[in-house]
């Protein structure tokens, strides 16, 4: 069951510190990396997690059965949302526009015979949805009854209070063209369909091996989920150490320092513009108790580590990225994040892993 996660959950697994915490610190450090404060084996350094916590009762917990019993209905619809995934786009040139269609349209805007600024679509073509796309007055209702191929005027009044002056109450002329009607595919779902795209990647060829993948999947997502919900829940911090606080704070410092160089921007406009905060500090004290959170989620994971004796050797994480990302080479991995992080985030897996194991059904 553990396979069904894939690339996906290694991905989430990896980026769990990064999109959990949303908060910053100025006690970063230029040199900050993933690795900092982590050992060889993926342990906090110089810290004892058992000795700040007070473990809940993790072996031998109870699942319930509303958690691990997956409905058919349930599997139907995570299916549905895959094939969706492959789902591609029909034009269609051989009948009228219908309410409720999807067409591909170009049109140039005039007022009083002259084009006026964002008015046109610049021959690259619009998807629009007639009923559901925003568009002033009834300028989509008018496509209705025309045919893919045609050419025609749609004349529109701007409402009094559009927004841009010169455009306020005008009457406007759009020359039309209406390209295609658009209609999205979804594949059906084949033995042959499932040969075709998930058998290279996966050990099933059949739909009926897709659908037991699938459930077997969302079952062991469910209890995970479950687990990691209850032993934060039922675990007592005594103790809180600064140094992972402050490691969730330099961490998002570098995620979000991260996001305004791939934006562009300065990273203090990018606190004001994108998040909604002038300084570093009001975003840290908006978002303490999150940072507080993750940190304590960390301390737990090592406290049962610990005192189940779990660990990570170089073997397991050759296994760990061969389970999950189909491949041994995790080099491109260690430049980024440092082998101390990634250890950390392979053995925080074996902890989960090893608790769901455990772990007795209702």
């Amino acid at each position: 069951m553990k396979k069904i996660k894939t690339i996906l959950s290694l991905i989430l697994v990896i980026s769990f510190a990064l999109f959990a915490c949303i908060g910053c610190a100025e006690t970063e450090t230029k040199e900050f990396t993933y690795s900092d404060g982590i050992d060889e084996n993926g342990f906090w350094k110089d810290i004892t997690a058992i000795d700040n916590v007070e473990l809940c009762e993790y072996k031998g917990m109870t699942i319930p059965q509303d958690v691990h019993e997956i409905s058919d209905e349930a599997v139907e619809t995570e299916i549905d949302g895959i094939l969706a995934n492959f789902s591609y786009e029909n034009q269609i040139t051989d009948r009228v526009v219908a309410d409720g269609d999807t067409v591909n349209i170009d049109y140039v805007g005039s007022i009083d015979g002259v084009n006026f600024e964002g008015g046109s679509t610049d021959g690259q073509g619009a998807n629009v949805t007639i009923g559901v796309t925003n568009y002033i007055d009834d300028f989509l209702a008018q496509l209705i009854g025309h045919s893919p191929g045609e050419s025609f005027d749609i004349e529109v009044t701007f409402p009094e209070d559009y927004g841009k002056e010169e455009l306020n109450g005008k009457d406007a002329v759009f020359a039309v063209t209406l390209n295609y009607i658009v209609e999205n595919v979804t594949p059906e779902l084949t033995d042959d369909f499932v040969v075709n795209n998930f058998s290279s990647r996966f050990d099933f060829k059949t739909v009926a091996g897709m659908k037991e993948y699938v459930k077997d999947n969302m079952q062991h997502e469910a209890i995970a989920y479950y687990v990691q919900d209850y032993i934060f829940e039922n675990t007592t911090i005594n103790s809180l150490p600064d140094d992972l606080v402050k490691y969730q704070e330099n961490l998002m410092v570098k995620y979000y320092k991260s996001n305004a160089e791939n934006y562009g921007v300065e990273f203090e406009e990018f606190l004001n513009t994108y998040m909604g905060v002038s300084t570093t500090e009001e975003l840290l004290e908006a978002n303490h108790d999150n940072n507080k959170k993750n940190a304590e989620y960390y301390l737990i994971l090592q406290a049962i580590a610990e005192d189940a004796d779990i660990s990570v050797t170089d073997e397991d994480l050759t296994a760990y990225f061969t389970e999950y990302f189909g491949t041994e080479d995790h080099s491109e991995f260690e430049e980024t994040y440092g082998i101390p992080y990634l250890k950390l985030t392979s053995l925080h897996q074996s902890v989960l892993d090893y608790v769901v194991d455990n772990s007795v059904m209702e």
